[in-house]
């Protein structure tokens, strides 16, 4: 692909983890010459009712680092998620790595910033992140080298990190009888994301691709990997040869019929801090519920 460093020749491995509670698939990506690898898109649980924050998910992803004996290097987030919160420091904390996330992450800081009334005391230029990534930046894992590729129309931050013959897509694409995401987001934009979607699809055919979310359309078992050439020829959004009319026409139809996600209100606070919990004025952990502002 024309100004991206494509490598089909590496295969890394890749690990998928379901969390049943959010349809959310993370993932450890190792590099198959060496022990080192990336997390990506990694979940902290809550109960929100209760307001309780627990690690079983995140814990699973460390045992299993721990059992093949594997360096992190990097812990990626796709995009900020509005519908899972990320466990990023907490995995950080116990097996290092550097957290990254897309550049436009700021923009998406400003916005929620505003909507969440935070003070001045947060910070809306990435700070919170380790790395912040632009369009065609690379990074190594171990022996391989990684992109990422801006990809933006469900959020103003999303990234496809591309690494050896696997590519993954964040909330950009779901797998081919799931379609796309939504795009009515504060900086969504269904145009967009049918643009990055072709710039996902300009991609080599048997390149593979991991979704970040599955939701069992027709109640089938969970899948989260797919390729290029079943995403170009039966994705049930774009697939086919749809237009980018076509598309935005029926995005934009379809995201007046949803309802905002189950755990968007802590998400969005968590997930904009590079998964740290925001703190009242005691130091304790507090959220804030916005009224009829989103």
């Amino acid at each position: 692909m024309a100004g991206y460093p494509v490598d089909m020749s590496v295969h890394p491995e890749v690990q998928g983890f379901y969390d049943e509670d959010t349809a959310t698939i993370s993932y450890i990506v190792k590099d198959p010459a060496s022990n080192a690898c990336a997390i990506i898109d990694s979940v902290m649980d809550i109960d929100y009712a209760a307001g309780r924050i627990t690690f079983t998910h995140a814990d699973m992803l460390i045992d299993e680092v721990k059992r093949q004996g594997l360096k992190v290097e990097w812990i990626i987030e796709t995009h900020a998620h509005a519908d899972h919160l990320s466990a990023a420091p907490y995995i950080q904390q116990k097996l290092g790595g550097k957290i990254g996330i897309g550049e436009n992450i700021r923009i998406v800081q400003e916005v929620f910033g505003k909507i969440f009334n935070e003070g001045t005391e947060f910070q809306r230029d990435g700070s919170q992140f380790d790395a912040l990534f632009k369009d065609g930046d690379t990074y190594r894992i171990g022996n391989m080298t990684a992109f990422a590729m801006h990809t933006p129309g469900h959020t103003p931050a999303c990234m496809t990190h591309v690494i050896g013959d696997a590519a993954f897509v964040g909330d950009t694409l779901f797998m081919p009888d799931g379609g796309s995401a939504r795009a009515d987001f504060p900086g969504g934009d269904a145009g967009q994301l049918y643009d990055s979607i072709q710039k996902v699809l300009s991609l080599p055919d048997e390149m593979r691709l991991f979704m970040c979310h599955d939701y069992m359309p027709g109640g089938r078992e969970v899948k989260w990997e797919t390729t290029v050439a079943e995403e170009k020829a039966h994705n049930i959004h774009v697939g086919g040869g749809k237009t980018r009319e076509e598309f935005v026409r029926m995005r934009t139809e379809r995201d007046k019929t949803l309802s905002m996600p189950r755990l968007i209100i802590p998400s969005i606070q968590v997930n904009i801090r590079a998964g740290h919990i925001p703190t009242d004025e005691k130091g304790d952990g507090m959220l804030k519920v916005p009224v009829n502002k989103l």
